[in-house]
């Protein structure tokens, strides 16, 4: 079930300039680990390129212990199309996108395990609603019910509870903490360090460079989040060996 991803002097950029540079470590198969650092950082950007949307320009990504169909990627909400003419159920269960492919036939059964892991993330009875009659609330929880379907042994989340309640973000979070007892690999960007501090045992801080990575009560040691938060971008990049917080 469990997936590690070692990054060896991974350098990801556009139009030739670097968003992040020289990052090398291993999130460990089984962690829950959060990307943090201030906007602008390259949290998002690493995160794409491990999901293998973006291709680094210099260094490898290797993932092991799983296969490209077993990792699930949730991008950030803005990046979202919500306007698509689509069903709730519908769009749940392109979840199923591995066993159907893009244009497959959802079957009887899939349209029950759909509608099943909408009523976990407490969405029972709008299986026909519009996706666009949601709320923001609503819709982030509709793509978690996603992920439950995509049963990936790597979960790779982007700033999973932006603009949505506290009842919203503690309900989706347990189900964060379920994938990590069932020795999921999840990595998530997040910004809020008291989060991070509360429930991710792990932390990456990145400034396009690594700052630190390891325990999250050290890698957010207030000098290193004060380093982080003033990276300039014309700065030299360093050997691309993190700062190990343990």
């Amino acid at each position: 079930m469990s997936a590690s991803v070692t990054l060896e002097n991974v350098t990801v950029s556009y139009n030739r300039h670097p968003a992040v540079h020289h990052i090398s470590g291993t999130f460990e198969a089984g962690s829950l680990t959060a990307i943090a650092g201030p906007n602008g950082a390259g949290k998002s950007t690493l995160l794409k390129a491990i999901a293998g949307i973006l291709v680094p320009e210099e260094g490898r990504i290797t993932i092991a212990g799983t296969t490209r169909e077993r990792i699930a990627y949730l991008s950030q909400a803005p990046e979202m199309q919500r306007d698509f003419p689509m069903s709730v159920l519908h769009m749940v269960a392109t979840g199923f996108w591995h066993q159907t492919g893009a244009m497959g036939t959802i079957t009887p059964h899939m349209r029950q395990q759909a509608a099943g892991a909408l009523a976990e993330v407490r969405l029972q009875g709008m299986e026909k609603r519009d996706l666009s009659s949601l709320s923001a609330g609503q819709f982030q929880r509709a793509l978690f019910a996603r992920l439950l379907l995509q049963d990936a042994a790597l979960m790779l989340l982007d700033e999973p509870f932006t603009a949505i309640d506290e009842s919203t973000t503690a309900h989706l979070m347990d189900i964060v903490l379920r994938w990590h007892r069932e020795k999921r690999t999840v990595i998530c960007v997040l910004h809020d360090f008291e989060q991070i501090r509360k429930y991710f045992p792990q932390c990456l801080l990145l400034a396009r460079e690594c700052i630190a990575w390891g325990e999250s009560a050290k890698t957010l040691h207030p000098e290193k989040l004060l380093n982080a938060r003033f990276f300039r971008d014309d700065r030299p990049a360093d050997t691309g060996i993190c700062e190990r917080a343990v």
